[in-house]
């Protein structure tokens, strides 16, 4: 299926020639189609032309018009926009399914041209209409064949709207009705009646004799014109204007009133108004559909004699997506399972398998139902294959509800694929008949297999719907890579170019993990004049934090924030401390470190001089940003307790920070260790131009003191497409799940750790649960539960972990409580792995441990034993708990 963003619609005339009274010229001026094509329907009848001022006939011109549909996966302007890339799409299974054209006015009809996608009509009729009601037949047709198709009909009347009923579909069309783009030719028609000349035809007017002098609307009644009273000119009417008066250039409320930025009431990101992408699983009626994406991989989920699962092949970013819908039949009472599989590059006519129904007898990767999918054909953008089934050949009978329809499908690319290997597998999937997708993990069940797969318990889904599943593969430093298992079905070759801006320098284009990967050609020359690195994954090792680097070692791979004596920016720095580049502002390394009572903290060194203020930060995490930026803004604040109204010792607060698009706009603080970044674009924005020294179109300045000139300025701006590829690719990272389920039973000491947890308090801050909104426009992280241990808040962590900068509203006291997901998998991410002994399958995690803001916690239990502030007395009670206790609540924070 072709898919493409909304483009303006296009408008234009078709002009053609024609001779009027010209000697020795006989020839007839109305133009009839006479060709075979079983599509046309000819008419030679020149009634419905128009006479022009020398009494010629008038010329058929394409028409504009706006559009409307009964269903619309993609939106009906698609079809009138002038491209042919594009479509609208109705919803899947609808038969009628129409497509309203209204031409703004009457006109003499002549033609209409329909340019189908594959997934086309067989039968379908043409009507015209001037009232959007009464409708008359211009045309019909039978017989369509499935495939890309253009139908022409020679019409004829006067009418303003233009209706394609499309009432059955072609043989081979599972989907819906999808048209790339309709013509509407025709002529200015003869007016129809308007006995009061109001500019409405009668059958339309509800008030007729209206005064010719009157503004009439559609209807023909006239429009009562009210004066608007607005003395201070600040776009409230008085009559609603609490606060009169106010300057012109002020930014004002609903109410009239001046906004104070990073005080004001918080505006949503989100809202009812939100378009939203398609949800990944709807109900047609007759069958439940679940639609997402998937990329290729070297082996099997359960190899781990390989370790080439959860990486990333050579070349993943060229057209190497592909997309799975399954129809299920039996949801609703049928009795099969229809899987449907897009690419957009050819697969392997005689390996393009789809393995059902997992044994796992002779090896790790056996199925019970395996065969070469059907080819379906090209649509003009995507291969289609498919595969139909009504048997569980694992258990010997018809699937029913409740099967575990495990798969994976083979993505052996045909000859001729331009660079890379052609024979990959999938991903490894678990499909519950009747309800979906979802996580698994391998048990053994008993006699016969050796082993099965099973659903995760929800309560163990730290992500949600995003949720993976457990790796059996031995790659501890690729858990953070990972696509969300729901992710939309078409966003899959979006999130591999995402990630491709991510792993490519903003110098010279490269790409970091292999090196036939080669250049990113609109990476190079981003950077301007001064920045500390010059890729994100410089910082964030696999998409984890940065390491602490040994003593007198630059610190690249970290963020200083700098400020004057009064915390604003440094004249001589600007935000940020930029050591590289033609303008580098100096270095920072890790002097040496004081500890005590087994606690150390950094002494850093400047070559510059030690700015006024400053605050070290470290990269966190990437995964889950997504879901983190869709939990509503009413359920964080419905938590903040600025002055401790309940004494309990707890005084959470949101930052407030003004919309970089939109600075009259406050929006609450999500991103970054003290919040100060409003949604997972800013935080990349904010990065990319402080950190990288580079220029988007959200944040177009560089990083720049009062005292600079030259900050690069100048240097060109990141295309924005790029941008928001890499914004989708940062929102939609798979998260683990949490460990202590992943052979069927329940951890007993990660439990206990748990309760443990939350009885010393450390979950008054740590928020176990929350629930993301419905208006984000991203169905991956749209309206699910998610657990990602944090509320989102400021709280005052003591003196021993403050700094002298603040940020926003935040003061240095104040951090954001860090989400634990992905916490006991952070040290094997940022450390890597290693093989000692060389060899296929003899890596081993080489544990990096790097906890809290700036690294200097070494241990899980160092970072607890630095809290302090809010968190003094949850610290004291874990400081109070016997060593087994103490032992469970690590295992639990390690099992996250």
């Amino acid at each position: 299926m072709i898919t493409s963003r909304l483009a303006p619609l296009l408008i234009f005339f078709l002009l053609s020639l024609t001779a009027c009274g010209g000697s020795g010229d006989s020839s007839d001026s109305t133009n009839s189609s006479t060709n075979d094509n079983p599509a046309d329907v000819v008419s030679d009848s020149e009634d419905d032309q128009c006479a022009d001022s020398d009494g010629c006939d008038a010329v058929p011109s394409k028409l504009t018009a706006t559009a409307t549909a009964s269903s619309a996966l993609q939106v009906a302007s698609l079809a009138l926009d002038g491209d042919k890339t594009t479509r609208w799409e109705s919803q899947h299974g609808i038969d009628p399914s129409t497509l309203t054209l209204d031409l703004g006015g009457t006109f003499a009809l002549s033609e209409v041209v329909i340019y189908w996608e594959a997934a086309n009509a067989k039968t379908y009729t043409v009507q015209g209409s001037n009232d959007n009601n009464q409708w008359v037949s211009l045309a019909s047709f039978s017989d369509g064949a499935f495939g890309l198709r253009t139908d022409k009909h020679d019409v004829s009347g006067v009418y303003r709207y233009v209706k394609i009923e499309g009432t059955s579909r072609s043989v081979g069309n599972n989907w819906g009705y999808s048209i790339l783009e309709v013509e509407v030719y025709g002529s200015p028609g003869t007016p129809l009646p308007d006995s009061d000349n109001d500019g409405v035809n009668d059958s339309l007017d509800q008030c007729v004799n209206t005064p010719e002098t009157d503004s009439v609307d559609d209807e023909g009644c006239t429009v009562v014109i009210v004066t608007i009273e607005d003395g201070d000119k600040d776009g409230v009417i008085d009559g609603n204007d609490d606060c009169p008066n106010t300057s012109t250039q002020t930014n004002v409320d609903t109410a009239g009133c001046p906004v104070v930025t990073n005080t004001g009431e918080i505006v949503p990101l989100y809202d009812t108004s939100t378009a939203l992408e398609p949800d990944s699983q709807f109900d047609r009626g007759d069958a439940l559909v679940t639609r997402w994406s998937d990329r290729p991989r070297t082996r099997h989920a359960r190899e781990d004699e390989f370790q080439a699962y959860d990486h990333y092949i050579a070349f993943y970013f060229e057209n190497r997506s592909s997309n799975i819908e399954i129809v299920d039949y039996v949801a609703k009472g049928g009795s099969t399972i229809e899987m449907n599989v897009r690419t957009l590059f050819p697969l392997s006519p005689i390996e393009a398998e789809n393995r059902w129904w997992y044994q796992g007898i002779t090896t790790v990767a056996q199925y019970a139902s395996n065969g070469v999918m059907n080819d379906l054909g090209f649509d003009g953008t995507h291969y289609n294959y498919q595969k139909v089934g009504s048997y569980n050949t694992r258990l010997g009978r018809d699937i029913q509800l409740g099967d575990k329809l495990e798969f994976e499908i083979s993505q052996f690319s045909a000859s001729g694929i331009p660079r890379g290997q052609a024979n990959y597998y999938g991903t490894t999937f678990l499909y519950i008949v009747g309800e979906g997708i979802v996580p698994w993990y391998a048990s053994a069940p008993g006699v016969g297999y050796r082993e099965d797969s099973n659903k995760i318990p929800e309560e163990y889904l730290l992500g949600g719907k995003t949720s993976i599943h457990y790796q059996y593969t031995n790659e501890p430093n690729d858990n953070f890579l990972q696509m969300a298992t729901n992710l939309g079905y078409d966003n899959g070759q979006t999130f591999l170019l995402g990630r491709r801006v991510l792993h490519s320098s903003t110098i010279d284009g490269q790409h970091d993990e292999i090196p036939e990967n080669g250049v990113f050609p609109e990476q190079v020359g981003l950077t301007g004049t001064k920045f500390v690195n010059d890729r994100c994954t410089a910082c964030h090792e696999r998409n984890g934090g940065a390491p602490v680097a040994e003593n007198g070692e630059s610190l690249d791979k970290w963020v200083f924030k700098v400020g004057d004596a009064a915390g604003n920016p440094d004249p001589d720095i600007g935000r940020v401390l930029q050591p590289n580049g033609s303008s580098g502002e100096g270095d920072v390394s890790i002097a040496s470190w004081t500890e005590t009572d087994g606690l150390r903290s950094p002494n850093y060194q400047f070559t510059k001089g030690t700015p006024a203020t400053f605050s070290a930060r470290i990269a966190p995490r990437l995964v889950g940003l997504g879901l983190l930026e869709a939990v509503p803004e009413s359920a964080i604040l419905a938590r903040e307790d600025v002055n401790d109204t309940n004494s309990d010792g707890i005084s959470g607060r949101a930052n407030r920070i003004a919309d970089p698009t939109n600075p009259s706009l406050t929006r609450l603080g999500r991103f970054g260790w003290k919040a100060a970044t409003i949604s997972v674009q800013h935080q990349a924005a904010s990065a990319l131009n402080t950190d990288m020294g580079v220029r988007t179109s959200m944040m177009p300045n560089p990083d720049c003191g009062s005292n600079q000139s030259n900050c690069g300025a100048d240097s060109p701006l990141m295309d924005d497409q790029n941008l928001e590829d890499l914004t989708l690719y940062l929102s939609t990272l798979g998260v683990r799940p949490q460990r202590g389920w992943e052979k069927g039973s329940e951890d007993q000491t990660i439990v206990q750790g748990k309760t443990l947890f939350k009885s010393i308090g450390c979950a008054a801050c740590h928020t176990e649960t929350l629930q993301t909104s419905a208006f984000h426009p991203l169905a991956e992280v749209r309206d699910q539960t998610i657990h990602p241990y944090s509320d989102m808040l400021l709280h005052d962590m003591g003196e021993s972990l403050a700094d002298n900068l603040g940020e926003g509203d935040a003061s240095g006291n104040e951090w954001r409580t860090t989400p634990l997901w992905g916490l006991g998998l952070a040290a094997c991410v940022t450390g890597g792995v290693v093989n000692p002994i060389g060899g296929e399958g003899n890596e081993v995690c080489s544990p990096h441990h790097a906890y809290l803001h700036d690294g200097r916690a070494r241990t899980i239990e160092e970072a607890i034993l630095w809290h302090g502030g809010e968190s003094e007395a949850s610290k004291q009670a874990y400081e109070g708990q016997s060593s087994t206790n103490k032992t469970a609540i690590l295992s639990f924070l390690k099992s996250l």
